[in-house]
């Protein structure tokens, strides 16, 4: 059954490989764009482009379930190294198949670590614009307070410090 899965496994991984370089490509884009300045049309465009990304990676995932499913095997790490055993042991030829998977998981481990460093820098930029907001606004930055039933409340009362 292996040798009518596998040439189907390996154009997948080849595939799969592609999209995992074109996401970190898309992150790597996304942390100079933060880094740079302020550039939100970019930042969006390539928002949009990883999740198109990371959609066609979960079909990859999907598709990859099915045909360990076929093998009988589970949809984990553990099944994988089961299928590329048992095409090793069918004698297919699995060196560019391991290398391309390893390549995807080195990749995605960078991607993780990217994506952690985007949206933390992400997050510093928002809390500084919404800072920004609130000195413009005339708000403290102490502005929120407590009801009575201990959810936070912000300043019902402000005083814009400048009008344009």
């Amino acid at each position: 059954m292996i040798e009518q899965t596998y040439p189907i496994t390996e154009k997948l991984v080849s595939n799969a490989l592609h999209l995992v370089e074109q996401l970190y490509q898309q992150l790597t884009q996304e942390a100079d764009a933060l880094q740079q300045g302020q550039n939100a049309e970019l930042i969006n465009t390539i928002a949009a482009n990883k999740k198109q990304l990371v959609e066609q990676l979960e079909l990859f995932n999907t598709q990859c379930g099915q045909l360990l499913a076929t093998e009988k095997l589970p949809n984990s790490q553990e099944g994988i190294n089961e299928y590329f055993q048992r095409a090793a042991a069918a004698s297919l030829l699995t060196d560019t198949l391991t290398n391309n998977w390893t390549r995807i998981q080195s990749l995605c481990s960078e991607c993780r670590t990217l994506n952690e460093q985007n949206g933390a820098s992400i997050a510093l930029l928002s809390l500084h614009t919404n800072r920004s907001l609130h000195i413009l606004k005339g708000k403290s930055q102490a502005s929120n307070t407590y009801g009575p039933d201990g959810s936070s409340q912000s300043e019902r009362y402000t005083r814009t410090l400048i009008s344009l």
